[in-house]
């Protein structure tokens, strides 16, 4: 029997918007049935998060991958148990239901013990995560994203509190949260859960200190009320600081120990299009990295910004038919921090490119950024990769190429096209290194 037309066929297709949620519950329910709960059994660690979810999500499966578990791991990059780790192929976190069930099915066959989910507020709100059993949830931080669909930032961030609220009534598992502390929404989810951990730099119970940054990485202490542990981090940014406390708090909770922690998270050499920098013997460097909200920008921005000697240069578009908003507030903070700004495509899908390129250039320009001077719009994506990376003359510079980072599509208006981010960038680097 095929669930998903039965289903379909229960629920009139001009209905399923109506009752949204109610539709994917249903469909949650029905695979889950014919699947036989394949989650069951298994301990899950669910990380949520506007920013950071992937590369905290990736520490924490290899933490725990090299302290000898079992380890499934399900993110927006990747899915894969150990070190049999497979590209995900969908444009989206948490794939479907039917797939969802699939991918937990050949898990329990490898022996799972732990699966490490990364979880969005979408699949969240829409019950798409319905009989997983979460034991540990973790949120990284919640700004301003998806607000085309939550419309509110409340609903937004409710959608992700629901997450802990799953893990505190999962009476057979652990029922910790782990939460950045220096988030501004940092007592709403910590008490949604029965064993809070909160941690940060300047604020929280687990902490950073000593830290010492590099292009290359970090390395800090992390102290807390009994013991402290010395961490290496192989992925540059202030932010990789805070996924690498959120991976030592599931280490504490799971009961690893300070060694088996501090070689986990150091044994993460990278995660694709997360900071990667292309090197193929091109003048300026050259970083990949999926930064796609405003939080993220300024984040990023603000690492590179000190550190960067020469001109900072900045490529990136936004998506058509998600969040606008946030349009104008990314092309003001790029104008601000960067030198010089290229526009360009980003899944346009049906909107018109030129409209998305003209509102974020719209905040590049109340920056201060003027047309043809500092501020480029680009709209064909391979064009503004070269156009960008060609714009950096000198060692000194740095350019950032962002919103794609790993995915392996680009949404036009005909459909779905291949894309490589990396791969395109490095066909320019070695173009220009000529």
């Amino acid at each position: 029997m095929n669930i998903r037309k039965t289903v379909k066929k229960v629920i009139p297709k001009n209905l399923f918007p109506a009752i949204e949620p109610y539709g994917h519950l249903v469909e949650s329910i029905a695979f889950n049935t014919k699947a036989g709960f394949p989650a069951r059994g298994m301990k899950v660690i669910g990380v949520t998060g506007t920013n950071g979810k992937t590369t905290t999500s990736f520490l924490i499966h290899r933490m725990l991958h090299e302290a000898g578990y079992k380890v499934g791991l399900m993110t927006t990059v990747a899915y894969g148990v150990g070190d049999d780790i497979r590209p995900q192929v969908h444009h989206m976190t948490n794939v479907p239901v039917p797939e969802l069930m699939k991918r937990l099915k050949w898990m329990r066959k490898q022996g799972v013990e732990w699966l490490v989910l990364e979880t969005t507020s979408q699949a969240l709100a829409q019950n798409r995560v319905w009989g997983v059993p979460y034991s540990v949830a973790v949120m990284t931080n919640v700004t301003h994203e998806h607000l085309d669909y939550h419309k509110t930032f409340e609903r937004y961030r409710d959608a992700k509190r629901r997450l802990f609220k799953l893990a505190d009534s999962n009476k057979q598992g652990l029922r910790a949260g782990i939460v950045n502390a220096e988030d501004p929404s940092a007592k709403l989810f910590i008490s949604d859960i029965l064993h809070p951990i909160s941690y940060g730099v300047d604020d929280g119970a687990v902490r950073a200190t000593n830290i010492k940054q590099t292009s290359a990485g970090s390395t800090f202490t992390v102290e807390m009320a009994d013991e402290s542990y010395s961490i290496t981090c192989n992925i540059p940014g202030t932010f990789n600081i805070y996924n690498s406390l959120a991976a030592v708090c599931v280490g504490r909770v799971v009961g690893l120990s300070p060694k088996q922690i501090e070689h986990g998270i150091a044994a993460l050499e990278s995660v694709e299009g997360r900071m990667t920098t292309i090197e193929e013997g091109q003048k300026p460097t050259v970083i990949v990295d999926f930064a796609h909200t405003p939080d993220s920008f300024e984040k990023l921005f603000k690492d590179l910004r000190p550190v960067v000697k020469g001109k900072l240069i900045v490529m990136f578009g936004s998506a058509g038919r998600r969040d606008e908003a946030k349009r104008a507030v990314q092309g003001r903070l790029a104008g601000e921090y960067c030198d010089e700004v290229v526009i360009t495509e980003e899944d346009d899908r049906d909107v018109n490119g030129q409209t998305i390129m003209e509102e974020i250039a719209a905040g590049a320009q109340e920056a201060g950024k003027k047309r043809d001077k500092d501020l480029f719009l680009v709209h064909d994506r391979t064009k503004a990769i070269e156009f960008a990376i060609s714009r950096g003359a000198t060692k000194n510079d740095t350019v950032v190429l962002l919103g794609k980072g790993h995915e392996k599509t680009i949404e036009r208006a005909d459909g779905e096209h291949h894309w490589d981010e990396i791969g395109t960038a490095r066909k320019a680097c070695k173009k220009l290194a000529k």
